[in-house]
């Protein structure tokens, strides 16, 4: 399906052979190459974390396009993968999505003249200004006659600088994803292990760097993504200041211990305990704009995620069972891959692999 000429996303496009998938975030380039071995079984093949310069992405858009670029070329390096064709992802905070109700008779090309007639209407953009995809998600509820049809839409500027990007590092763009559909695949990886009935609300709370995205699923689909200001940086920010350190001395103290022991009770524990009321926050604005009034699960993912202690501080303060993302648990591991460091960052790597099982549709 296509819609506007030489402004289509690959929001929806199904693929057959291995993508990587390629995570931009505020900090780091994380990037995972998955490959199916059978109808069940899937295989870690390599992956890679490596850090951006300060400032190289701001709250998700990306300012230092070189240093990014340079980024994505280490971790490939650093991954040893051979695979050039990759999926990535725009921000959910950047991209529109809007359910439309159609006639389901329609044949491909009147249903794509539709979408876009409604997508002119339902987009505050100038659709030359615009990416945009749809894809047919099932029968309406409402009539059987009709068909709920998904459009999804982002600013060029932001699907273009991600490709760019990409094409720069020497790869080719054959995917670009939402961040929350990323999370959605992977998380399926994780709800067989997590579920244990129909209609069970779960909410993934991705604590990154500068910014705390909560996705909620009900029957493994989304309902509900919102994105706030709060993440590891502001950790980092008062080791500097209390101990007089550089960002980077700060980071690498943060990640590899050797801060004085005051560190745990003085700054740790205060930032733990702002992330969880950080998250019962961010859970009420769904509760506000919902049917909700609580959740059976939370999903506790990003780079604090691995924070000793966290998951149970946010399950103290919100009373839903609360563990930690690990999207990889039932897969299997090359023998290039550490199984232990996997593990570890394996909170951090959930959009990543969900833009990698793009492959896989």
């Amino acid at each position: 399906m296509k819609l506007n000429t030489q402004k289509i996303a690959t929001f929806f496009r199904k693929q057959g052979s291995p993508l990587l998938g390629i995570d931009v975030s505020s900090t780091a380039v994380k990037l995972i190459e998955l490959r199916r071995l059978d109808a069940q079984r899937m295989r870690v093949e390599s992956y890679a974390i490596e850090p951006l310069p300060l400032n190289a992405v701001v709250e998700k858009n990306i300012t230092n396009l070189e240093a990014v670029v340079a980024t994505i070329r280490a971790a490939v390096k650093r991954s040893k993968t051979k695979l050039k064709e990759a999926a990535v992802a725009v921000s959910s905070s950047s991209a529109i999505s809007k359910t439309l109700t159609l006639p389901a008779h329609l044949s491909e090309d009147d249903m794509e003249a539709q979408v876009n007639l409604q997508a002119g209407q339902n987009i505050p953009y100038p659709l030359e200004e615009v990416n945009l995809d749809f894809q047919v998600i099932g029968t309406s509820t409402h009539n059987a006659e009709e068909v709920d049809v998904l459009l999804v839409a982002s600013r060029s500027e932001n699907v273009d600088i991600r490709v760019d990007a990409l094409d720069a590092a020497g790869l080719k763009t054959k995917v670009v994803d939402v961040e929350s559909y990323a999370m959605e695949k992977a998380f399926r990886f994780i709800a067989p292990d997590l579920l244990d009935g129909e209609h069970q609300a779960v909410a993934a709370v991705d604590v990154g760097a500068t910014m705390t995205t909560l996705t909620v699923f009900e029957d493994e689909r989304i309902v509900y993504t919102r994105d706030q200001v709060f993440g590891g940086r502001q950790l980092t920010e008062e080791i500097m200041r209390r101990y007089g350190m550089s960002y980077e001395q700060a980071d690498s103290a943060k990640r590899r211990g050797g801060l004085p022991d005051s560190y745990e009770v003085e700054i740790l524990e205060p930032f733990k305990q702002a992330m969880a009321q950080q998250v019962a926050r961010s859970l009420q604005f769904f509760f506000g704009a919902s049917q909700h009034n609580s959740v059976d699960h939370i999903l506790l993912a990003g780079g604090c995620a691995a924070i000793a202690g966290a998951a149970e501080l946010i399950e103290e303060h919100t009373g839903a069972h609360t563990i930690v993302a690990n999207p990889f648990s039932r897969m299997t591991v090359a023998s290039g891959v550490h199984p232990q460091s996997l593990a570890e960052d394996a909170p951090s790597l959930m959009i990543a692999c969900g833009l990698a099982l793009r492959s896989c549709d």
